[in-house]
């Protein structure tokens, strides 16, 4: 049996934290020891052979470990997932790729294990005032969504439930995974390194905390009650506990659905505004923003079926949010107010201050990393930009890679990593909309209220 989306449907997610030890052990000492002895043998390989060797068997691990990790299902597939967005700095490219094989790997619990779970949550009363639907609208690796209907007046609600005994497994889970990769010799463990590990494990809580995500779609849907471009589910409190969220239900079309991509032109580049615009707030006004790029999070409602002027963004999932420093994000919304003035000078301070590059980076080489920034901030400098055929990231790699600027890089501090994937994600989502629009006055208008 599937859901709608052809995830397979399970009766069970193994989550006895002792089972799950022990099997990521195993699976550790598995795979180190056959490092040991790959290692042993190529000793008196030439250097190019050994290095080929070496990457070719990593590969092999990486792809062992991701497939033995993937059988444990619930936290483990949610970690796998988060290193393999956030884990290029520390792990090799091998491990990465391989990592990038969790991404679609989703499981739905069959309904009378959810039905249990829900009630449970809500209470004989509150759920008998509901008809939940058995097959989930959508599954992920820590829960999945049912659509249902309020019985008292029809309302159609959203019902986001925890699998059973995920939020218990997560904590020994992360430790499980962070043990399996120093076995198996894939990571060098480093100050940055744990930092990284432990805000994973923020950001695991905090997914798994409900009424934490509930409080801030509220605060979401506040900030932007007056603005019509985007659309924030109502929570529905007395549905919702620390493992089940209740909102309401806002349909809407998928990004890459043909409506969508079929739109016109000036359609499609206002909804590149509305993701683009919301970033700049998230990152310039509020300070906290929603750092999963997963177009699942987004759902297109057009004005044809709202009865409203323009399209609209609905915003979905708040279980990734993150709420950054003021200071931090001072000293990077002024690299971007430095990139965007060709300043220089000020855009390598600031890079200091964030500890990204060392003190002793010689000035040409400063000049180089300037100039990266600036390239990085390209669609929005001026003129009408091509978000779909441009080939910015692949320059940007180029340029990054063919200088000299990585010998004096330091690992970025995690709210740099973090925010990177976000504006990947808003990259990604305005080339796939295929906008074609000049954003520099949007930009400009929040860049005035930054000190030069």
């Amino acid at each position: 049996m599937k859901d709608h989306h052809g995830n397979p449907i399970v009766s069970r997610i193994k989550t006895g934290s002792i089972e799950r030890r022990l099997h990521l052990a195993s699976a550790g000492l598995m795979a180190g020891g056959r490092m040991v002895t790959h290692f042993a043998t190529g000793v008196f390989s030439s250097k190019d052979k050994r290095q080929q060797r070496n990457r070719d068997m990593q590969s092999k691990q990486a792809a062992y470990l991701v497939n033995e990790m993937g059988k444990l299902k619930g936290s483990v597939v949610k970690i796998g997932q988060m290193m393999a967005l956030y884990g290029e700095h520390f792990l090799p490219p091998e491990v990465t790729e391989a990592l990038h094989g969790f991404e679609h790997q989703t499981t739905a619990l069959k309904w009378p294990v959810i039905r249990k779970a829900i009630k449970k949550e809500l209470g004989a009363e509150r759920f008998s005032e509901l008809k939940i639907e058995r097959v989930p609208i959508g599954a992920a690796s820590l829960g999945q969504v049912h659509r249902a209907t309020r019985l008292s007046d029809g309302r159609q609600l959203c019902l986001k439930v925890q699998y059973p005994g995920v939020a218990n497994a997560v904590d020994s889970d992360l430790n499980g995974v962070a043990r399996l990769l120093r076995l198996t010799r894939m990571i060098k463990a480093t100050h940055r390194f744990d930092e990284w590990l432990e805000e994973i494990r923020t950001m695991l809580h905090r997914e798994i905390d409900y009424l934490e995500e509930a409080r801030t779609t509220q605060r979401f849907a506040a900030r932007l009650k007056n603005d019509n471009r985007f659309i924030v589910p109502e929570v529905f409190p007395e549905y919702s506990t620390q493992r089940l969220l209740t909102t309401s239900y806002e349909p809407g079309l998928e990004v890459t659905s043909e409506s969508v991509q079929q739109l016109s032109q000036a359609r499609r580049n206002h909804l590149g505004s509305h993701l683009l615009e919301l970033f700049f707030k998230e990152m310039f006004q509020w300070h906290e923003i929603q750092t999963d790029p997963n177009f699942g999070n987004y759902r297109v409602r057009l004005k044809e079926d709202s009865g409203q002027k323009q399209d609209a963004l609905v915003l979905l999932d708040f279980g990734a949010v993150n709420q950054y420093p003021d200071d931090t994000m001072n000293h990077i919304n002024g690299v971007i107010s430095a990139s965007w003035h060709n300043r220089p000078e000020h855009i390598i301070q600031g890079a200091k201050n964030l500890a990204f590059i060392s003190e002793e980076m010689p000035e040409e080489i400063g000049n180089d990393f300037a100039r990266l920034c600036r390239m990085m901030i390209e669609p929005v400098l001026s003129g009408r930009y091509l978000w779909k055929s441009s080939d910015l990231p692949h320059r940007i790699v180029v340029k990054a890679s063919k200088s000299a600027i990585s010998r004096y890089f330091e690992v970025p501090p995690k709210e740099f990593l973090f925010l990177n994937r976000k504006l990947m994600g808003v990259y990604t989502f305005l080339s796939v909309v295929d906008a074609r629009m000049d954003s520099s006055n949007t930009l400009q208008k929040y860049l005035d209220k930054i000190p030069a």
